[in-house]
């Protein structure tokens, strides 16, 4: 990499200190691909001109490290995350805190998300065991490291999926760019980075504990909401369709008609802890999510973007 890019990238790194870990990487990768690609273009059109000088150019139309990072520093702040945490929800009383969770977007969305994640823990378990067996299998043949490398390529593609699904329904802040910016490292280079980037190797522990956190969220959202609903509904259950509350030996125990108020306000108020346990759980695991999918870009002087574990 040319080293005026390497020293631009440094400076918009530096200049991007205390911004979101995912904006930092967003950011780094579309410098480098825009300052790659211009380079590489106006250097095949014109391979007289000397490299330094069509860099200068290009950053000179790019706009300074500065200019760049204030520029995503704005619209950072203009396209966060639509269930972001808001600041306002602080300020409210303790009564709606605790009852508006139940017309809370948030509850409903980390709701959803942990309902479908038995279904996407079952397709990222078996897709990573799946495929560290296959390339273990794989390795003492020619087509093993192929193979590896598409197979790390997927977990990179499943990670964005995940990280997209995760800020959608969460409203943590995700990576919105692939792993791959630079073009001159070639097919080799390329498999070299996928093998030793940690965040390849985080994925992957991440896929596969997806399987029993999404046994655990799947189950607990179950229980939790049908026993909310089998308390509030408890009028219909009984009076509607004659379910009796317990049978034990084709014995049936009913509801008593005073206590059947009661009943339900016990089961209104198990939904609201069922609504904010939901929401809880949602933002740790968005938190957990970021730590695992999404890492803080570092250029050092070879111009090698390094990770390391980001601050959530």
């Amino acid at each position: 990499m040319s080293e005026m890019i390497s020293r631009y990238l440094n400076e918009l790194s530096a200049a991007l200190a205390g911004a979101d870990p995912a904006t930092v990487q967003d950011a780094l990768s579309d410098a480098e691909e825009h300052l790659r690609t211009a380079l590489d273009q106006t250097l095949s059109e014109h391979p007289e001109t000397s490299e330094n000088e069509v860099v200068k150019l290009i950053i000179e139309k790019y706009g300074s490290p500065e200019e760049v990072a204030s520029a995503y520093k704005e619209v950072e702040m203009r396209t966060a995350p639509a269930l972001a945490e808001s600041k306002n929800q602080k300020d409210r009383s303790v009564v709606a805190r605790i009852f508006g969770v139940l017309i809370d977007p948030r509850a409903y969305a980390a709701l959803f998300y942990l309902i479908i994640s038995l279904a996407t823990g079952i397709i990222y378990f078996t897709w990573a065991v799946t495929g560290l067996s296959l390339s273990a299998g794989f390795l003492v043949l020619i087509i093993g490291i192929p193979f590896i490398g598409v197979f790390l390529l997927s977990v990179q593609g499943l990670a964005l999926v995940e990280g997209r699904i995760v800020e959608a329904l969460t409203g943590y802040r995700m990576l919105r760019r692939p792993i791959f910016a630079r073009k001159d490292l070639g097919i080799w280079g390329r498999f070299k980075y996928l093998v030793t980037s940690g965040l390849t190797w985080k994925t992957l522990v991440y896929m596969i504990l997806q399987l029993p956190l999404g046994i655990i969220y799947f189950t607990l959202s179950v229980i939790m909401l049908a026993i909310s609903f089998w308390c509030i509904l408890r009028p219909i259950f009984e009076y509607g369709f004659d379910l009796p509350w317990l049978m034990i030996d084709n014995i049936s125990f009913y509801t008593p008609g005073w206590t059947m108020p009661l009943v339900m306000i016990v089961g209104i108020l198990w939904l609201i802890l069922t609504m904010h346990l939901v929401k809880l759980i949602g933002r740790m695991h968005g938190g957990f999510a970021r730590i695992m999918l999404v890492k803080k870009e570092k250029v050092v002087d070879e111009g090698r973007l390094e990770s390391a574990i980001p601050s959530v």
